[in-house]
């Protein structure tokens, strides 16, 4: 039930026989404290709950002492972090439920459990064979088990009303510094989500302008091979919606959001709404030929789809005209250049009677020539 890995924490002490635990206010105000500066200092759940038990250990005289938290049901145990300096075998927490042992009573009562003697309760489950004793503690935070805290003596007599009393605080502690770790694990998560919604169009579920803009200066200032940014803009888009609908334009706009995506196959690669119904795509990394061969398939694509489109001067479906512009190695790139090429480019399809592509053409300089 439990696999043999053994770990020690360096300083804990083994409990001294014949007398309990003899803690004053002081040094358990000091424990206290010591225990929350530890968690502040962690940096995620893990590191609080094994600086609290390496804390316990090093500045208390007991020779283990673990945290077993639970899962969000209070029905099985997840975790054990623990210390000490007698080795401990560790719960397999794979099949370790509310029902074994005493961690699991005490979870089950949400009452604290003083064992005496541990060969004569039929829910311990052995650690280690020096192990006399021990106390489990809820973490109790405003009605929410969030697991317990488990004190193992080598010693018959150790635990006395005082020295329970000194681990009940230490528990209260315990469950705040717990509860704090999750209420912080929670806010990053929740700005994790917030930057990422603030950088995705609610329509398409692509990157928005706002994205695209930040990827492109990145990587006009970063990417050093050839990058190429295409611009997809759906053919006769606003007669589109006149005779059928805004709900009807924005599913296909939808569906061709997921086509653009499909094309952006590298991790480095980002597919993104550049503005009413243009789309881009920035795909680092590939020439022009590559590029335009890309473009060609998605162009096709798009035609295959088969959207209708009754009121096109191209086809009965919705078709594209994609601009293609690829700034060469070592030539001089700005987010401004690259858009402005991929936008002449989309003008050139366009005028050159849509559902096609075209390549961007190098701007003339200052003198007429290219």
């Amino acid at each position: 039930m439990r696999d043999m890995r053994w770990r020690t924490a360096a300083g804990a002490g083994t409990g001294a026989p014949g007398g309990g635990l003899s803690v004053d206010a002081a040094r358990l105000s000091d424990v206290l404290a010591r225990i929350s500066r530890e968690a502040l200092q962690a940096d995620g759940l893990d590191e609080v709950l094994q600086r609290i038990v390496d804390c316990v250990v090093q500045r208390l005289p007991v020779p283990i002492a673990s945290i077993i938290l639970l899962d969000d049901s209070g029905t099985r145990f997840v975790k054990e972090v623990w210390a000490g300096d007698i080795p401990l075998a560790e719960m397999d927490v794979a099949i370790w439920d509310v029902s074994m042992g005493i961690a699991g009573r005490c979870a089950r009562t949400g009452r604290p459990q003083l064992i005496s003697d541990v060969t004569r309760d039929p829910d311990y489950v052995m650690g280690n064979p020096a192990v006399r004793s021990e106390y489990v503690v809820p973490i109790h935070h405003r009605g929410r088990l969030h697991g317990v805290l488990n004190i193992e003596s080598t010693c018959d007599d150790f635990f006395t009303a005082e020295t329970c009393a000194v681990f009940d605080a230490v528990a209260h502690q315990v469950a705040g510094a717990i509860h704090l770790a999750r209420v912080v694990a929670e806010l990053e998560a929740a700005n994790r989500k917030l930057r990422e919604l603030s950088t995705v169009d609610g329509l398409t579920g692509l990157a928005n302008r706002r994205c695209l803009d930040e990827r492109l200066a990145r990587d006009c200032a970063d990417w050093r091979g050839p990058l190429a940014l295409l611009l997809v803009d759906a053919d006769c888009f606003k007669q589109l919606n006149d005779a059928l609908g805004h709900l009807h334009g924005d599913e296909c706009l939808r569906r061709l959001a997921r086509i653009c995506a499909g094309f952006a196959a590298d991790e480095a690669d980002l597919a993104a709404r550049y503005g009413g119904d243009e789309l881009a795509l920035v795909l680092p990394g590939r020439g022009e030929a590559e590029a335009m061969a890309i473009a060609e398939r998605l162009r096709q694509r798009v035609e295959e789809a088969a959207m209708a489109h009754p009121v096109s001067v191209v086809a009965p479906w919705v078709t594209v005209s994609v601009g293609v512009n690829v700034a060469a190695p070592g030539q001089a790139r700005t987010p401004a250049r690259l858009l402005s090429g991929a936008d002449r480019a989309l003008y050139a399809a366009k005028s050159q009677g849509r559902n096609r592509i075209a390549a961007a053409m190098p701007p003339r300089d200052g003198n007429g020539g290219r």
